[in-house]
């Protein structure tokens, strides 16, 4: 069978060789400094896709991405942030998914490049690391702004990041965002989203995926501590001032 036939259609096969690599380097970021990847992906993806197409994929993609990610891991998830966080991503999807594309995507994306700016750098306030409601809530949110942007991984990362133990922090944001596109992908199929169409593509890029985390797991242990929280705050910076530019240029 060509392999023009297992692409979606218009799609060149050089550059679906590009997404696949791509897939490998965003998953070797986030299994580095815990996210950066996949606002990385959504932004590339936007350049590639029609804007309807691209947020259901990238969920695809990233389930598989983070869920890898989260296997080789496991040993470090902390499930109490997992179980509060994620009971609300349940919620907010489906509010996501009936409401949110409603909404004007550039504000939602000034909004939420603002507000990790403001909670990567200024002291982190106690109700959302330790309030079970607030952990809930915020899950619900950022489920449903993830229906409309796609990428939501700096949101999450904000509920995480006093986790002491950096293997805590990136095992705990791979099983959060293994569920919150879970929920994200069940919703777009039950919108009607025709997924078939892109299954090939999506599952070559979750297995070069798997082996950007493989790789950068093995990174994140011989990274320095100092190194490593410099380097999660600058993540979020750049992906932050990012959102910015695309949003307002």
């Amino acid at each position: 069978m060509p392999l023009t036939d297992l692409l979606p259609a218009d799609l060149d096969p050089t550059l679906a060789l590009a997404l696949v690599a791509l897939s490998l380097v965003t998953s070797l970021i986030t299994a580095t400094f815990s996210l950066g990847g996949g606002t990385l992906m959504v932004a590339v993806l936007a350049l590639v896709f029609p804007p309807l197409v691209v947020v259901p994929l990238h969920g695809a993609i990233q389930l598989g991405s983070n869920a890898g990610r989260a296997l080789v891991q496991r040993a470090h998830i902390q499930w109490q942030l997992v179980l509060w966080l994620s009971l609300g991503g349940a919620i907010g999807t489906v509010v996501g998914g009936q409401f949110a594309s409603l909404l004007p995507a550039t504000a939602l994306q000034v909004a939420i490049a603002a507000f990790v700016l403001l909670t990567t750098w200024l002291p982190q306030p106690a109700i959302v690391g330790r309030s079970r409601l607030a952990q809930v809530i915020g899950g619900a949110v950022i489920a449903a702004v993830s229906m409309v942007v796609g990428a939501t991984g700096p949101l999450v990362a904000i509920f995480i990041k006093g986790l002491a133990d950096r293997r805590h922090l990136v095992a705990t944001h791979a099983m959060l965002m293994t569920l919150q596109n879970s929920f994200k992908v069940a919703m777009f199929v039950l919108l009607g989203f025709a997924f078939a169409a892109y299954l090939p593509l999506v599952i070559a890029m979750i297995a070069s995926g798997f082996v950007g985390t493989a790789i950068g797991s093995r990174l994140l242990v011989k990274v320095p501590e100092a190194a490593f929280r410099w380097g999660f705050k600058i993540v979020l910076t750049v992906v932050a001032l990012d959102l910015l530019r695309t949003a307002l240029f």
